[in-house]
């Protein structure tokens, strides 16, 4: 891999580390009940956890190098952005809690946007015409 390659393994790794360690986070969240109980389980079943596990198998195409991994990360990344970013929002309009499981869902979409740019660039896309 050449120089525009740089952070590649570095997010690779990060990568499949934070969505296995997200799996039971999100867990962790569901079962803490009030508030949001309805939106944890709703979120939970329907984008967080299929985010994770698209994270996950991502992860493994990275791992082989293969171009699919790359669009996979990308899904996964925008999938999660998708979640944390409106759920951190209305969280912290309704429980206040900057510091708390909003002020962490507002930086996993920073971090996701982030992640989700790198993935984008034109280094990682190999298009001969």
């Amino acid at each position: 891999m050449g120089s525009g390659m740089r952070g590649y393994w570095t997010l690779t790794w990060f990568g499949l580390i934070s969505n296995t360690l997200a799996i039971p986070f999100i867990a962790y969240v569901v079962g803490s009940g009030p508030p949001l109980q309805v939106a944890n389980i709703t979120l939970a079943i329907s984008l967080a956890w299929p985010a994770s596990i698209t994270g996950i198998v991502a992860s493994g195409g990275l791992f082989a190098q293969r171009s699919w991994g790359v669009v996979l990360s990308i899904v996964a990344l925008s999938m999660t952005l998708s979640g944390t970013l409106p759920y951190g929002i209305v969280r912290l309009i309704k429980v206040n809690d900057l510091f708390g499981i909003s002020g962490l869902s507002l930086l996993i979409a920073f971090l996701n946007l982030l992640a989700l740019l790198y993935w984008c660039r034109r280094g990682h896309r190999r298009i001969r015409l």
